[in-house]
């Protein structure tokens, strides 16, 4: 499943009937968590009923298509099972009970309620709320993907206009060359990321550079008047901005993990449970503005159109340890350097990425049952990678 993106483009009358398009999908998924918190234990099929007896009820709820109404109420039965899963899982903290929503942005349609133009350049939906044609603007072609294989148009609401995605029910496969270079990488803030043979990577500090202009136009929507149209405007610079810096963030993530998983055949990475990072409030805007989460996301997303093995590790003792021996040597975050008694000086994050990467071949050693193989050598791990690479593609043939 991929999904592109096109921004849409129409009259100042059509957007309005988008919004009231988005807010009558925001009604049907805060009417079907209110029936399932009042009847616990209802199924998705029931909350598929009471759709219909909305659109009966409610003449302008019945103007949605009834597809777009069911996937508004699936929104409502996934945050209950996100709920349900969290329970069971023991998650620390809250378990995220199901909300009502107040500022949804977006409304889903499934295969009806919408149809292309013959150009493959404009849609038009076709629904009771007649919102018309819009044009598609962007830069990829629909003539390679036949309708059918539409799966679902999902319509957002951004600061800097209106866009549709479109769910394409096809498998991304890109062809690679085969590099046989095996990397760990360790994640910080005074580099975005350092590999196992050194290479760095700058922190681009998105928020940061931003954080000036931000302020300034924070200022300016507090010192407008509340419900005015001036107080609007700055609103929507404001958020422009912010939509700016998540782009550029996003952007880099999606490069960077490009490059990396082009550039290598096996790649190791931290798990970190970023969550719980940002809970140290000196370092939760540094952390959140590195993106490492985002990064990792792709990283695995990539690996797997690539055909590359991509392996997170558990990040315990990876900066501790030493890379050459093994040996605990006991930092602080403010000790940037790495010095063993075994003669080792490295820098931290280089000594982590190493750690790392010998976790990630260790761990593919042991799924590729190859138990006997686990003792690896930081510093010359190449037979047991061509082990894990020959093992790998004799399970892919």
């Amino acid at each position: 499943m991929i999904a592109l993106e096109f921004k849409l483009k129409g009259k100042a009358q059509q957007y309005r009937v988008i919004d009231e398009m988005i807010r009558t999908a925001q009604f049907v998924r805060n009417k079907a968590l209110r029936y399932w918190i009042d009847n616990q234990g209802v199924k998705l099929v029931d909350l598929y009923k009471q759709c219909a007896l909305m659109a009966k009820e409610f003449e302008w709820a019945g103007k949605l298509n009834s597809m777009a109404r069911q996937a508004s109420a699936e929104r409502a039965i996934f945050a209950i099972q996100r709920f349900f899963v969290n329970c069971q899982a023991k998650k620390p903290g809250k378990k995220g009970y199901p909300q009502f929503k107040k500022h949804t942005r977006s409304v889903e349609y499934k295969t009806s309620g919408w149809k292309l133009s013959t150009n493959k350049r404009g849609i038009t939906f076709t629904d009771g709320f007649a919102a018309g044609t819009f044009k598609l603007i962007g830069s990829r072609d629909l003539h390679f993907y036949s309708p059918n294989e539409i799966k679902r148009v999902r319509v957002i609401r951004r600061a800097d206009g209106y866009y549709a995605q479109l769910c394409i029910n096809v498998e991304r496969i890109e062809e690679s060359i085969p590099t046989g270079k095996a990397i760990g990488i360790d994640v910080g803030l005074n580099h975005f990321y350092t590999d196992s043979s050194g290479e760095t990577v700058p922190n681009p500090r998105s928020l940061r550079k931003s954080e000036k202009a931000l302020k300034r136009l924070q200022k300016r929507v507090s010192r407008k008047k509340k419900g005015s149209s001036n107080r609007k405007k700055a609103i929507n610079k404001l958020g422009r901005k912010h939509l700016k810096v998540s782009r550029q963030r996003k952007d880099f993530a999606i490069k960077t993990a490009l490059c990396a998983v082009k550039s290598s055949d096996f790649l190791a990475y931290e798990d970190l449970q970023v969550r719980n990072m940002v809970k140290n409030h000196k370092l939760a805007k540094s952390i959140s503005d590195a993106a490492w989460y985002q990064f990792a996301q792709w990283l695995q997303y990539l690996g797997k159109v690539y055909g590359k093995t991509v392996i997170a590790v558990a990040p315990q003792y990876t900066s501790q340890d030493c890379s050459a021996c093994g040996n605990t040597v006991k930092k602080t975050l403010s000790t940037r350097t790495h010095i063993c008694s075994c003669g080792a000086v490295l820098d931290r994050d280089h000594n982590a990425a190493r750690n790392i990467l010998a976790k990630g071949l260790r761990l593919a050693a042991i799924t590729l049952n190859t138990v006997g193989h686990t003792e690896i050598n930081a510093w010359g791990q190449n037979d047991l990678y061509s082990l894990v690479v020959t093992s790998t593609s004799k399970s892919t043939d």
